[in-house]
């Protein structure tokens, strides 16, 4: 990617393009731009204890000092969130919304998981890559053995949705309908960055990264794989909940500390189509942000 292209985002709720403000993008674009910053980052940076430190230092108290200049600079509405104190960092980094700030579409309608940026296929192959910046999506290798034979041939060829949240954004997940936690299984792997200035570098990033595969049977659409990817600087994906049991349509699942990651829901090819503006936007390589609890697919 040249050093002064954009990324360009369309913004559903007010229906316009804007171009996101990448947080560290000088230092993105030289660790994935530059020859001995892609070397660096292979050997060093994409290493979990490197993340572990990171997110360390965004435990502590003398984090803090960050917070007021961070909201200020990337116009965080904090009258949309619960009011601290917060005692660290990744405190103010997995901020709660107020009650009734979101609200959840209601059934049939498939409800957005996380508060992202989305790209949606209505079906995929082992061959689906990103748009424009290719890459990978292998179903097969994203999901890593995480299904029965039967679980796999129910998703085989379904709908797919993809959510990438900023380091700005609001970092909890929640389920997209009610029903059931059928299992949860963390997929060992790197620590590489989600932001397109990487993927661009690295097509395999989403295949190679660490993530957790949960699935789900859900009352209105059938089985979901959900998961979770993190990503260089996450110190951690925490479930907010044991994986088994009943859920009730937007309760919280997870959140992720420190750093963007990654949300991708896999479904049963007929049982849902993505909403066709987002078809339409992902066909153009473009990405829409949505809101937390607004429809996505029916």
């Amino acid at each position: 990617m040249p050093q002064s292209s954009a990324i360009q985002v369309r913004d559903r709720l007010q229906d316009r393009l804007f171009e996101e403000q990448v947080f560290g993008e000088g230092a993105l674009r030289w660790t994935y731009g530059t020859r001995l910053g892609r070397t660096l980052e292979k050997a060093l940076l994409s290493r979990r204890l490197v993340s572990r430190l990171m997110g360390a230092f965004q435990d502590s108290p003398s984090s803090t000092g960050r917070i007021p200049s961070f909201v200020q600079q990337y116009g965080i509405r904090m009258e949309e969130f619960e009011s601290g104190p917060f005692a660290s960092f990744n405190e103010f980094f997995i901020r709660k919304f107020k009650p009734g700030v979101r609200d959840f579409a209601p059934a049939p309608a498939l409800a957005a998981f996380a508060e992202a940026r989305y790209f949606a296929w209505e079906s995929t192959d082992d061959s689906t890559c990103l748009p424009v910046k290719g890459a990978l999506l292998c179903p097969r290798q994203l999901l890593a053995n995480a299904l029965s034979e039967e679980q796999a041939r129910r998703l085989s060829g379904g709908p797919l949705l993809l959510a990438r949240l900023c380091p700005t954004d609001y970092h909890r997940f929640h389920f997209p309908d009610s029903g059931t936690w059928l299992s949860c299984r963390r997929v060992a792997g790197r620590l590489h960055s989600v932001n397109p200035v990487a993927l661009e570098a690295r097509p395999r990033t989403f295949l190679d990264n660490e993530r957790q595969v949960s699935l789900l049977e859900c009352d209105s659409v059938g089985l979901l794989a959900y998961v979770e990817v993190g990503a260089l600087g996450v110190g951690k994906i925490v479930q907010s909940r044991e994986p088994r049991g009943r859920f009730a349509r937007g309760d919280e699942k997870g959140y992720f500390l420190f750093g963007g990651s990654t949300v991708i829901v896999l479904g049963e090819p007929g049982r849902w189509k993505p909403d066709a503006d987002l078809l339409e936007s992902t066909r153009s390589g473009v990405e829409t942000l949505i809101r937390l609890g607004e429809g996505i697919a029916r």
